[in-house]
């Protein structure tokens, strides 16, 4: 089994693939309209100097997450 954890916490140029989502509503349709959907491959860019904001690589696309929302994706390498 894939040790799973929050996308929040993958690091600068590395890469993991999206297992689920944890949260219902708004923020999940939110979520999957941009691309985020079990199997899909995100990449890490870059994060802000204070860690709110970070810069992914979705499916061709770069999307900006807060880290509150980031921590909703369950990821696994």
């Amino acid at each position: 089994m894939d040790f799973l954890y929050p996308l929040s916490r993958l690091s600068v140029n590395k890469s993991a693939t999206v297992h689920s989502l944890i949260c219902g509503g708004e923020m999940r349709r939110r979520l999957q309209d941009i691309g985020i959907t079990a199997g899909t491959k995100i990449q890490c860019l870059q994060k802000s100097p204070y860690g709110d904001m970070t810069a992914y690589l979705i499916r061709g696309a770069v999307i900006a997450l807060r880290s509150e929302d980031a921590e909703n994706v369950l990821v696994c390498n």
